[in-house]
């Protein structure tokens, strides 16, 4: 009977892993950017793994960027992008705007 449990249960647990780790790396927050180290599309993070690439998303459009960086030291911003990162998403007029991470 112990047997006939687990297997049953176990697609159930491995189905809904994914959508668990994808979701515990989403952020929605505010973005500002710098004139920062490094050329291209670069940002800082405070806690992403430096060299990781993070998709940002803001009003349509999408980049990815590596984070090279700590911060934003601000608070209530959740990532500084490199000036090409913030032309890229089309924000350089409003310096800060709302975005999503992945």
């Amino acid at each position: 009977m112990y047997r006939t449990f687990l297997i049953t249960t176990l697609p159930l647990l491995l189905a809904a892993l994914p959508l668990f780790v994808s979701s515990a790396q989403a952020e929605t927050g505010l973005a500002s950017y710098y004139g920062g180290r490094g050329h291209g599309l670069t940002c800082a993070h405070r806690t992403r793994p430096m060299g990781s690439m993070v998709t940002v998303r803001h009003e349509g459009r999408s980049i990815q960027c590596r984070v090279n960086d700590r911060g934003p030291f601000v608070r209530g911003r959740v990532i500084d992008l490199s000036m090409s990162a913030a032309r890229a998403l089309g924000m350089m007029r409003s310096g800060v705007v709302r975005v999503s991470l992945e």
